[in-house]
């Protein structure tokens, strides 16, 4: 196993470890602690000297949901289908809807986050569907010191880090995003670009919240608009994708996931939906 160097931003002591027990020692029984591992010592002493925040929001960045060397769900090959939503070719003009009975693309990426208490320990879930049907769950991102609304912007974020590579390699495949956070899809959609044109503040000269993460989900956002649309879900209302996504969101939190991975365990959704939600 490589060595790892792990940065202690809130803790009994702070700085650079190079021992994980010694970093359960200054952290353990910390709710506020914040702290992650890095590859090598030069990545964690720049790291160090930043903050938790940043760090994680360039983990999320850097490190889009995969296993190996390519995304494994989007490797794949797909039925065609005869219900689109869209015709081959012509894009869905990012449209944004709000859909009690969700329609369905080609692919279908729900996102999610979770956060107890709020502020306090969140993570990030994701539920990939093709053609209807179940193909994939995500979960990672763990945050310390997150918020209901971090969480879901980095489920939009590794959401659309999904279709990226959907569209990448399957250009022709229609393709939603669906989240019950009207603030993250207001953030990117409606919001961020008057933000942007202020120097990211607010019509009344305020500062946004969130900064680095709703940069990041935008200028991502510019990149694949045009092959995506976006739908808002009620959540906690039974819809399937919705309420897995909920689950894997709880298990990144109460595993304290700092990546994104795919989940490996088998794909029953009775025994998933069985988890407790958030």
């Amino acid at each position: 196993m490589s060595k790892k160097y792990y940065v202690v931003w809130k803790g009994s002591k702070t700085g650079v470890f190079e021992d994980w027990s010694a970093v359960q020692a200054v952290t353990s029984g910390r709710p506020d602690a914040q702290f992650m591992g890095f590859p090598s010592q030069a990545e964690a002493q720049i790291a160090f000297q930043s903050t938790y925040t940043k760090a994680l929001t360039q983990r999320s960045l850097k490190t889009p949901p995969r296993t190996g060397d390519a995304y494994p769900a989007a490797a794949k090959t797909f039925s065609s289908s005869s219900n689109k939503s869209t015709s081959p070719g012509k894009s869905p003009s990012s449209t944004v809807r709000s859909d009690r009975a969700v329609n369905k693309a080609d692919i279908d990426i729900y996102c999610d986050g979770a956060c107890s208490p709020n502020p306090g320990k969140s993570g990030t879930g994701i539920a990939v569907y093709h053609q209807g049907v179940i193909n994939s769950l995500w979960y990672g991102s763990f945050d310390a010191n997150g918020t209901n609304n971090t969480a879901e912007l980095i489920g939009m974020l590794q959401a659309f880090h999904l279709a990226k590579a959907y569209i990448k390699s399957n250009p022709e495949k229609t393709i939603q995003v669906l989240s019950d956070s009207k603030y993250s899809i207001d953030s990117i959609t409606k919001w961020a670009t008057g933000w942007k044109n202020k120097g990211w503040k607010k019509a009344n000269g305020d500062a946004i919240k969130n900064p680095e993460l709703v940069k990041i989900c935008y200028t991502l956002y510019q990149e694949i608009k045009k092959h995506i649309s976006i739908t808002h879900v009620k959540g906690h209302a039974n819809i399937e994708g919705n309420e897995l996504a909920d689950r894997m969101a709880v298990l990144a939190r109460t595993s304290r996931k700092t990546g994104f991975v795919q989940y490996q365990e088998s794909l029953d959704i009775r025994t998933i939906l069985a988890m407790a939600p958030d």
